[in-house]
């Protein structure tokens, strides 16, 4: 008896070969048969027909936004029902959990999590929000906290450079951390410094972080943002091809969408938001400072983000101004009387940060740079998604979409890549970049996280104005052995586990490598 067959399922294995049709046996948290030849349903404690579906390895998100929320949702119901069995939570800003181990030794969730020592927290941690360099001293001591992180199984160093305060450093200071990461086998994840005018040069920064450091590096969310720079993804393609003909290990992913989610921090000069809101209100109340802030803010809106259009800011949520989630800047502009100007954008954002900030969607993207990255050989897929309630808050609609969109509107429909290579960037290719070599395949001796869906059917079905809605396809889902989805309904399973470091063989003692390197 087994505990666990999948029967009459079409088989891709996530190495990227063709589909063929095989029965799975499963024992434990392992795949244990399979077979081409027909298995008995009376051999298996619990059986899940796949007739005329696709069996798969579970799917891998590259990047969500669950570091310290995922035992707020444990069955991360709008990830389970893309299909996603593991999630990175590669964290590049805000908080972590800290120490990280007892966060991981006491989760109780439905998908396997990864996590990541997170640049921002360690430099919050020394330097707060100032912009400056650190002193040796405090580079030693952020030094120290992502050692921390490294030894209670983080993947690697994550670094979100867009954001203030991770901003204001140097790529020295990056790379002094990433070595660190280095020492302990892990990997290098950046959210670049920046997705537009400077997205060139960007790129070559997370190049040189991983020559300089000897890492892994990977390109969180690949993006062009802002009409500008619209077909630059063929100069960023290159310089990832380049890296890699010299040795270095640089892959990327991104979510099938023209539209990027994030806080109104980015409209802003980052020198602009050091110290904090009192600090940016001084500025702001300072004639000559405040007219520095808009010509600069002006140039972030026009050439960075979207343009002229301020229905292309769309609210998720306002501080203080609920009744405008989904709506946008131009919605707000028409209600104050305005035009709807360029400058009275300017005017109405530094009027909403002073009075919290928000988090917007912003439409800047073109489709034709999606379809490039997503094409590319060594490009990854993420959600870039948040854990949602059903009908809580406006979230964007990766939250609930992305890898059953990349199968439907971009496999099934448009044939931008065939189905096999897309599962084996969904699957094998993420697996063997944090080092979970054991899944992300289905053979014998792997873990058993494996996803059953229609491919006539499955889609995202999320939208820009109406986010809550499940993707459909999706059959079921196992998560080490243990169905967490049958025939689309949730099982209340909690079986994930943390996936831990070292995303790489560690070849010295780490505590001595860092000894060499430190200020």
């Amino acid at each position: 008896m087994f505990d666990l067959l999948i029967l009459n399922g079409s088989v891709v294995d996530g190495t990227g070969s063709a589909p063929y049709t095989a029965d799975i046996a499963i024992d434990g948290d392992r795949i244990v048969a399979i077979s081409t030849d027909k298995m008995r349903p009376e051999d298996g404690r619990e059986v899940l027909d796949a007739g005329g579906l696709f069996v798969v390895p579970g799917f891998i998100d590259n990047h969500a936004h669950v570091q310290t929320s995922i035992h707020e949702r444990p069955l991360a119901e709008n990830f389970i029902r893309q299909g996603i069995t593991s999630i990175v939570a590669s964290l590049h800003s805000g908080d972590q959990p800290y120490p990280l181990k007892p966060y991981l030794d006491s989760l109780e969730v439905a998908p396997n999590v990864g996590f990541f020592a997170g640049h921002t927290f360690a430099r919050k941690q020394v330097l707060g929000l100032d912009n400056r360099a650190p002193t040796a001293t405090e580079l030693a001591k952020m030094q120290d906290i992502i050692a921390e992180g490294m030894k209670g199984g983080a993947l690697g160093v994550s670094t979100g450079l867009v954001y203030v305060p991770a901003s204001y450093a140097e790529t020295a200071e990056v790379t002094a951390l990433a070595r660190v990461a280095s020492c302990y086998g892990g990997i290098y994840v950046s959210h670049m410094r920046d997705e537009g005018a400077g997205v060139v040069q960007s790129v070559k920064e997370v190049i040189r972080v991983a020559q300089d450091a000897r890492i892994p590096a990977q390109i969180n969310h690949h993006k062009i943002m802002g009409a500008g720079q619209w077909g630059e993804s063929t100069t960023t393609l290159a310089l990832i091809d380049e890296a890699r003909a010299r040795g270095l290990d640089i892959k990327h992913d991104l979510y099938p969408y023209a539209a990027s989610s994030t806080s109104s921090s980015v409209m802003f000069p980052d020198w602009a938001l050091a110290g904090g809101a009192g600090s940016f209100a001084e500025r702001i109340a300072d004639p000559a400072t405040r007219a520095r802030i808009e010509s600069e803010m002006m140039r972030i809106l026009m050439v960075q983000r979207t343009g002229a259009d301020l229905s292309r800011i769309q609210f998720r949520d306002v501080s203080g101004m609920p009744e405008y989630r989904g709506r946008t800047l131009s919605d707000l502009a028409t209600e104050r009387g305005l035009e709807g100007t360029p400058e009275d954008a300017i005017d109405l954002l530094i009027e909403l940060q002073l009075n919290g900030g928000f988090t917007a969607i912003y439409h800047a993207m073109d489709e034709e740079d999606i379809v490039s990255i997503m094409q590319h050989p060594w490009a990854m897929f993420e959600t870039d998604g948040d854990p949602v309630g059903l009908g809580e808050g406006f979230p964007h609609p990766r939250s609930y979409g992305s890898f059953p969109r990349v199968l439907g509107r971009y496999v099934r429909e448009q044939g931008v890549i065939d189905i096999a290579e897309a599962i084996r960037r969904m699957t094998s290719l993420p697996a063997d970049q944090i080092g979970a070599t054991d899944r992300g395949r289905l053979r014998v001796g792997a873990f058993a996280d494996i996803t059953v869906f229609d491919p006539e059917t499955i889609t995202d079905r999320a939208t820009y104005i109406e986010p809550h809605q499940y993707a459909v396809g999706v059959r079921h889902v196992v998560i080490n052995g243990e169905p967490v989805l049958r025939d689309g309904s949730l099982t209340g399973a909690k079986p994930g586990r943390p996936l831990t470091g070292p995303a790489r063989p560690v070849e010295t003692s780490p505590e001595a490598c860092v000894a060499r390197i430190r200020p």
